[in-house]
C-alpha cells in the first residue's frame, strides 16, 4: 500500500513505525503535521491508500479524514480518549494499560477500533515505557489493523469514553512533607521527557526529570546527597534521585541537576551512570546514560572504566549501555549549555574518540557491544568499534551525521565502517539519513547478529578455544591495519572535517543543534522522508 505517515516529530515510535512499514514493502512517505493546508498538500501530492498517525498533538482535519482512511496509534486502551493517556496510567499508578489503533472521526480518539494490546506497566518514565511496551504492542496492533484493511474486515465500535485533558502542573505537583516515594516517583515518572514536573528547590523554580528510588532517609524535602549529576531528596518516607533539572523559560536547558544547584556541601557517594561487574570469564560494563546522550566527563570516565575492565583476569568485556538507548554520541545539551560550544563539540569528540581507540585497541579481551536500545550518529558507529556487534530485534539506529548540520562525523568511522560494509552499502548506510532496525543493520554488516541472551553470547566468545583463536585473528589484524595506515591518520582526517563544522564559516552544525536541543517547531518536512516534496520541486 502507499502510506502516509502524519505525525508531529520523527519521535522513536514514528521512526520504528517507518522500519517495519517498509520492511514489509509498503511505499511510504512521511509528512509532519504543521498546519491543515500542508497536510492536505501532502495528500493531493502523494495520493496515499491510507494515513497512519502514530504521534499527534491535535486532530487531522476533516478534509482528510473524510477522504483517506486515517489511523490513530492511541497509548491508551480502547475506549480512552485525550492526549496524555500515557501520563494519567503513571500517575495514577495504573498496573495494566494498552495501546488502540483506531480510526479518526470528528470526535477527538472515538474512532472505530481496529486493533488493540494489553500491556503491563513497569516502575519506569513515561519515555521508557513509551520506548519499549508502548512502542511494541503498538507495531503488533498497527500490522493486525493493516492485515484486517487488505482482508477487507471493518473495525468495532468504540467504547465510549470520556475525553480526558492532560495532566495539570498542580495535579503532578509533589508534596515533599506528606508524598511517599512512589508518588513522588509517579509525578516525576508521567512527566519525564515532557513537560516534567515544576517544583521549588532551594527556593528556586524548575522541571524536575529523570527520577529513580534513593536508599536514603533523611527530613522530608531536603536534599540529601549526589552521586556524579543526579541529587537526592528526602521524601516521607524516603528518597529520589532527581537526574536532570530544567529552569523555566523558553530557551531553559535540561540538565544534570548539580549543574544548576551547587552541591559541593552534600555527601557525594559516586557517580551512579556507570556500572562493573563480572560473571566468570565476563566483564559485564553498562552505561545507562540519560537519553544516550555521552558528554566529555562521560566518555572519559567510561574509557577509564573500560580500561581498569581489561586489566582484570577476565576474556570478554560485555558493554551493554542501557536499556532505552545504547549510546547517541556526543552530549548536545552539555554542548549548549557551554560557553564556548565550539571549544565543548571539540572535547566531546576527542573523548568519544578516546573511548573508540580503546575499544578498537584491546588486545587483551574480546569485547562485545550488546544494543538493547535504541542507537544513533556516533553511537552506533562506538558500537562498530567492538569486535562483535548484537542488535535486540525492535531497536532502532539512525547511522548517520548529516542530520546535525551537515557533521562529518568521526569515532574511527571511516576506519571501522569499510571493514564491515562495501562502498556502495556505506553509501546506503551515511546518505539515506533514514532509521533502520537490526535485520537491516545485519544485512549491511553494521551488526553480527540479533541479541537474544548478552551473557551467553558472551560466554560463547570466552570459551578457551573460541577465545585464543579470535584473540590471535584480533591481535594479527590489528598490527596489519597499523601497518598499512595507522589509527592516527584515520583520526586526524576526520577531525579535520570535524574541525570545520565546529569552527568554519558554515554554521549549520550550530544552527541545527540548537533547534534540535529547544524543539523548534517545524516549518518543512525533510525531503528524504518527503518523495511527494522531491517530486513537485522537480
Amino acid at each position: 500500500m502507499r502510506i502516509l505517515l502524519l505525525a508531529h516529530s520523527f519521535n522513536s515510535l514514528t521512526q520504528r513505525v517507518w522500519v517495519e512499514l517498509a520492511a514489509r514493502g509498503h511505499e511510504l512517505a512521511l509528512e509532519l503535521d504543521i498546519n491543515d493546508h500542508v497536510t492536505e498538500e501532502a495528500v493531493a501530492l502523494f495520493r496515499p491508500d491510507l494515513i497512519v498517525a502514530p504521534f499527534l498533538k491535535r486532530a487531522i482535519p476533516a478534509t482528510v479524514w473524510q477522504s483517506v482512511r486515517c489511523l490513530i496509534v492511541h497509548p491508551g486502551p480502547p475506549g480512552n480518549r485525550g492526549p496524555a493517556a500515557l501520563d494519567w496510567a503513571i500517575l495514577e499508578g495504573c498496573l495494566e494499560w494498552g495501546v488502540t489503533i483506531l480510526e479518526a472521526v470528528a470526535d477527538f480518539d472515538a474512532g472505530p477500533v481496529w486493533a488493540h494490546r494489553s500491556i503491563a506497566l513497569r516502575p519506569a518514565s513515561k519515555g521508557s515505557l513509551y520506548r519499549r511496551e508502548v512502542t511494541e504492542a503498538a507495531i503488533a496492533a498497527l500490522l493486525e489493523a493493516l492485515a484486517k484493511i487488505e482482508a477487507g474486515e471493518s473495525p468495532r465500535p468504540a467504547p465510549f469514553g470520556q475525553f480526558r485533558p492532560a495532566p495539570t502542573q498542580a495535579q503532578r505537583a509533589i508534596d515533599w512533607q506528606y508524598d511517599t516515594t512512589d508518588r513522588v516517583l509517579r509525578k516525576i515518572r508521567s512527566g519525564d521527557g515532557a513537560p516534567g514536573v515544576l517544583d521549588q528547590i532551594s527556593d528556586k523554580a524548575f522541571y524536575l526529570f529523570d527520577a529513580r528510588p534513593a536508599d536514603l532517609e533523611g527530613p522530608p524535602g531536603q536534599l540529601m546527597a549526589r552521586a556524579g549529576g543526579a541529587l537526592a531528596r528526602a521524601t516521607q518516607d524516603g528518597a529520589v534521585w532527581i537526574g536532570h533539572l530544567k529552569p523555566q523559560g523558553r530557551e531553559a536547558l535540561k540538565l544534570p541537576a548539580t549543574h544548576y544547584l551547587p552541591s559541593e556541601a552534600l555527601r557525594d557517594v559516586g557517580h551512579a551512570d556507570i556500572s562493573y561487574e563480572e560473571q566468570g570469564a565476563v566483564g559485564i560494563l553498562s552505561f545507562p546514560f540519560h537519553n544516550g546522550a555521552m558528554s566529555t566527563d562521560q566518555c572519559r570516565r567510561l574509557r577509564d572504566a573500560f580500561l581498569k575492565a581489561a586489566q582484570r583476569p577476565t576474556r570478554v568485556i560485555l558493554l551493554k549501555g542501557g536499556d532505552d538507548y545504547w549510546s547517541n554520541g556526543i552530549h548536545l545539551g552539555t554542548i549548549e549549555a557551554a560557553s564556548k560550544p565550539a571549544d565543548e563539540s571539540w572535547a566531546n569528540i576527542n573523548a568519544i574518540d578516546d573511548l573508540a581507540l580503546s575499544l578498537i585497541t584491546c588486545t587483551s579481551h574480546l569485547t562485545v557491544a550488546a544494543l538493547s536500545g535504541n542507537a544513533g550518529a556516533g553511537g552506533v558507529f562506538l558500537a562498530l568499534a567492538a569486535d562483535q556487534v548484537l542488535m535486540r530485534p525492535g531497536i532502532v539506529l539512525n547511522p548517520h551525521y548529516k542530520g546535525m548540520g551537515n557533521l562529518y562525523g568521526s569515532e574511527y568511522w571511516t576506519y571501522l565502517l569499510p571493514k564491515r560494509a562495501d562502498a556502495l552499502q556505506a553509501k546506503r548506510i551515511l546518505e539515506a539519513r533514514l532509521p533502520m532496525g537490526a535485520d537491516e543493520a545485519l544485512s549491511l554488516g553494521l551488526a553480527d547478529g540479533h541479541l537474544t541472551d548478552a551473557l551467553a553470547q558472551a560466554n560463547a566468545l570466552a570459551k578457551p578455544e573460541e577465545f585464543d583463536r579470535r584473540i590471535n585473528e584480533k591481535r594479527q589484524t590489528r598490527d596489519r591495519d597499523e601497518a598499512a595506515k595507522p589509527l592516527a591518520a584515520y583520526r586526524e582526517e576526520e577531525l579535520e572535517h570535524m574541525r570545520l563544522n565546529f569552527y568554519g564559516f558554515d554554521s549549520s552544525y550550530h544552527v541545527a543543534r540548537y533547534h534540535f536541543i529547544f524543539k523548534s517547531p517545524k516549518s518543512r518536512t525533510p525531503l528524504y522522508l518527503a518523495p511527494h516534496r522531491r517530486v513537485k520541486l522537480a
